[in-house]
């Protein structure tokens, strides 16, 4: 019996905390609900969706939710997939005009006969709620954001808030992509972590990542990341959001191996994911105070 018992304890005591991003995600959404009912003008997104993706419609009807839920305004235009470029610019430039709109989002991804790049373009940088604006992608590379990029940012706030240092630490990303992977490094970076950024041509992805005191994997990829990737200790925040061969939503870290291993781990749903739309509020709350 007391074997066991010291077994149990010894399991204990290995077992990674989680990060609960649906708990950290109402805290924050807490904090925006209070410094909204404070305001004598109510934020205000417009979300654009183009076409019946079913994933997409869920998005925003989470979003328009989210809005609601926080005391903020929200409007939804549904547009046809036949819709052409050239309206979906016209609309975008009515609500770069509209007073009334501090945040504009249009739902990725767009029909393969709109051009995406000219479609960030033309939203207002000051309403780019996304951070998806050349200009706001600068201004966040130099130190100097005006808006974070909103799974980043939603990354950066659970390790804030579980008390996980940055500054010093060797920090490993896996995937380079514009939304996560690029600007995730950056914002390390400027957290004073020592970043690198692996990718499809890196070699020796497992050396790498087993350096990692801080892993990021954004890939995609159900069970990418395996336990003899990581090394002992390592926080792990998995952004993956996959389907696993039994159809169940998963991450790209092979969660059941890998959480023995880490302190700090997310789980996959439940991490990062809730935090995406919550810094979308607050960017969105960010754009009404420059307005006012």
């Amino acid at each position: 019996m007391a074997t066991l018992i010291a077994k149990t304890a010894e399991r204990i005591r290995q077992m990674a905390k989680i990060i609960d991003g649906k708990a950290i995600s109402a805290q924050i959404r807490a904090e925006l609900r209070e410094e909204v009912s404070k305001m004598n003008t109510k934020p205000g997104l417009a979300v654009i969706l183009v076409g019946d993706d079913l994933a997409s419609h869920t998005y925003v009807r989470n979003k328009k939710a989210a809005c609601e839920e926080v005391g903020m305004y929200s409007e939804v235009h549904y547009l046809p997939g036949e819709t052409t470029e050239s309206e979906l610019l016209e609309l975008i430039e009515k609500l770069n005009r509209d007073e009334k709109i501090h945040g504009i989002l249009v739902q990725l991804p767009l029909p393969a006969h709109i051009n995406e790049s000219a479609v960030i373009k033309s939203i207002d940088p000051g309403k780019d709620v996304d951070c998806f604006h050349p200009y706001n992608v600068g201004r966040l590379t130099i130190g100097e954001p005006v808006f974070l990029p909103c799974t980043p940012a939603g990354i950066m706030e659970l390790l804030s808030r579980s008390g996980i240092e940055v500054a010093g630490k060797r920090c490993v990303v896996v995937g380079r992509s514009n939304i996560v992977g690029k600007p995730i490094a950056i914002m390390l970076l400027h957290a004073n972590g020592t970043v690198t950024v692996c990718h499809s041509k890196t070699k020796d992805l497992a050396e790498e990542c087993r350096r990692a005191e801080i892993l990021v994997s954004a890939v995609g990829r159900a069970g990418f990341i395996t336990a003899d990737m990581v090394s002992t200790g390592a926080v792990v925040i998995d952004v993956g959001i996959n389907h696993g061969p039994d159809g169940k939503l998963c991450g790209d870290v092979d969660f059941a191996a890998v959480e023995p291993k880490a302190s700090y781990i997310t789980p996959v749903p439940g991490g990062v994911g809730p935090m995406t739309i919550t810094m979308l509020l607050k960017n969105t709350l960010v754009a009404a105070k420059q307005r006012v």
